[in-house]
């Protein structure tokens, strides 16, 4: 049996936390967290580790010239350098809106990519 350590982020106590893995690569145990969050979080990040993707994209005709956006729920980690790659063809046109959903269910995955910032149109 395989084992692995990570801090657990789920909380500010920051346990380090040890899940044995079987031979599958699924956990069996965790030990070292001080709560239940503890033994989600690793059995997450050990067998469907994923992330939220902050990133920019281009806007054309505004008064900047890029848009903050981001996933609201995370996406798998396996995936986040395509997500990536694929907000680097997209151009808005301004104006741009705080929550305007700029990809809708991104490959399907259930995944929006969200503006969290604004961006006027340019006078």
């Amino acid at each position: 049996m395989a084992e692995r350590t990570i801090i657990c982020l789920r909380c500010p106590r920051g346990c380090e936390v040890t899940a044995t893995l079987d031979n599958d690569g699924h956990v069996a145990s965790v030990c070292g967290n001080t709560c239940k969050l503890g033994i989600e979080y690793a059995t997450q990040e050990v067998e469907d580790p994923r992330r939220v993707l902050p990133t920019t994209v281009r806007v054309r005709g505004g008064t900047m010239p890029l848009v903050p956006v981001w996933t609201p729920t995370p996406i798998p980690k396996s995936r986040l350098l395509d997500l990536a790659r694929a907000t680097r063809e997209i151009v808005l046109d301004a104006p741009v809106e705080i929550g305007q959903v700029v990809i809708k269910d991104w490959e399907g995955l259930g995944v929006d990519l969200v503006a969290s910032g604004e961006v006027e149109r340019a006078r």
